[in-house]
């Protein structure tokens, strides 16, 4: 602050919301009661050379104008932070991304942050550092000049009844073993899966139901889901995300929605299904190039966005389910209805699913269509909770294989790992060997066998993979030599 004409400027390369920033701090000191000073303001903001957006720094500006008034008499530690956005009546209104910042600060050694009182419960669950919740700037300065006193945020991470919290259940769907069994190898090593079948067969129904069998996320997970949901500003209020997300895009979706990006960069649909699923329901009403967007993040489990501003890398360590139709009419291979489709329509629809992509997929199941019998019967279906049970046994398993080497799931080994931990005897081998070959299986399809072979061995609880589970995983890559000739 300095003597001359009365003027507010904001230098640093700041961006239009950061511009605007000056009335809602000029307008919110005024009605807290605070009279704003008649004199010369600047607002440095460094590095100079950097671009800063976003509307988080109108609370630091407008305490730095405090300080400089002397109407914040203490001084402040400068191991504090400040973020927060301002509303004109001098309430402080949350922030997208408060949970990311936080962890950052955390990590930069500072040992306290002053955050709007919408995002505490998201970020009150960051030790090693003190989280003080505020709602206006009165608050604030009281805090500040040590008048009052507000107690450090805290929420303890807990994991509620996940099945509980679905109102769909695995023991609604009648018949269907083969595909209920396929979806529980999937879920059980965080697999792909292609389900294929006629009209009504039930696809999207199984589909929905997946989140209730998954295992509960752990802290870690939990943290890093709801740091993606915190940027793009999706918590609303809430607290850490303790169910696995299930991301379902129309087929009208965009590149830039389904990857992430745009001109200020994002995360898309693959990362907001970050640990969870992403269900494609129909999947060759998708355009091409929305598709085919998918293979870097199935096979790295993350995605990279290289813009003119910089380069940004998001997770996406996801479990893709696909759903579609044999053919245009839906009915080709249906015991129950003719289709009237022809070869060369059929040809182009199956032909939007390329090779490379359909090679990516661990799992591919025909879903027959239901008979009157099953609908009719009266015996209970297995429920969610019993086999969330079993996935959770098998994923604990892989837990303990693969402790220190920064692998979750058997979807995720690599060359190496495969070879040591899918060892296999040399009857399954000559099996493998017999497919391979037969089949005109590709490296990776190869590799896909092992890994789910090696899921359907833990979900059995036995050590070393056997030939009927060798049998099994082949078993689940016979729809692209059938339909895709």
């Amino acid at each position: 602050m300095s003597g001359g004409l009365p003027s507010f400027s904001i230098v640093g390369l700041p961006d239009v919301s950061i511009r605007e920033s000056k009335e809602r701090v000029r307008s919110a000191l005024k009605n807290s009661g605070f009279g704003f000073p008649v004199s010369r303001i600047t607002v440095n903001l460094a590095p100079a050379n950097l671009k800063k957006e976003g509307s988080q720094i109108d609370l630091p500006i407008a305490v730095g104008i405090l300080a400089a008034t002397k109407m914040i008499e203490k001084s402040i530690d400068e191991k504090t932070c400040i973020i927060g956005e301002l509303s004109l009546d001098g309430n402080i209104t949350a922030v997208d991304g408060a949970l990311p910042m936080v962890i950052s600060m955390r990590n930069n050694n500072f040992k306290r942050v002053i955050i709007p009182d919408e995002n505490k419960e998201e970020c009150g669950a960051i030790e090693g550092i003190d989280v003080i919740p505020v709602e206006t700037i009165r608050d604030l300065v009281d805090y500040l000049n040590e008048y009052s006193d507000i107690e450090p945020y805290r929420v303890f991470y807990g994991h509620p009844d996940s099945v509980e919290m679905f109102r769909e259940d695995f023991s609604e769907i009648k018949g269907q073993p083969a595909m209920k069994r396929a979806v529980e190898i999937a879920a059980a090593g965080m697999h792909n899966i292609l389900l294929l079948g006629s009209p009504g067969s039930g696809k999207t129904m199984v589909a929905r139901r997946i989140p209730t069998i998954l295992p509960d996320l752990t802290f870690e997970e939990s943290l890093e889901v709801t740091k993606i949901y915190s940027i793009v500003g999706l918590l609303n209020s809430k607290g850490l995300i303790t169910k696995r997300p299930f991301r379902s895009p129309h087929h009208t979706s965009s590149r830039v929605a389904m990857a992430g990006g745009g001109s200020k960069p994002g995360p898309g649909e693959v990362s907001l299904a970050h640990y969870g699923v992403l269900f494609l329901d129909e999947i060759p009403e998708f355009p091409n190039n929305v598709i085919e967007v998918l293979r870097q993040p199935m096979e790295d489990g993350s995605i990279s966005i290289s813009r003119a501003n910089g380069s940004f890398t998001f997770p996406a360590r996801f479990m893709l389910v696909a759903s579609m139709n044999p053919c245009p009419c839906g009915y080709l291979g249906d015991s129950t209805h003719e289709c009237s489709c022809s070869r060369t329509q059929i040809d182009k629809y199956l032909g939007k699913i390329s090779g490379p992509l359909l090679n990516r997929i661990d799992i591919q199941i025909e879903v027959s269509p239901v008979r009157y019998d099953d609908l009719k019967n009266d015996m209970k279906e297995e429920s969610s909770a019993e086999i969330k049970k079993r996935i959770v046994s098998a994923r604990d398993i892989q837990q303990k294989r693969y402790a220190g080497l920064g692998i979750i799931t058997n979807s995720e080994l690599g060359g190496r790992n495969i070879s040591k931990y899918c060892k296999v005897n040399k009857e399954s081998e000559r099996l493998l060997k017999d497919a391979f070959e037969r089949l005109g299986l590709s490296a990776r399809a190869y590799n896909k066998i092992l890994k789910v072979s090696r899921t359907i061995a833990d979900l059995e609880g036995t050590e070393n993979i056997e030939t009927k589970h060798i049998a099994e995983a082949i078993q689940y890559r016979s729809l692209d030599r059938k339909y895709w000739r």
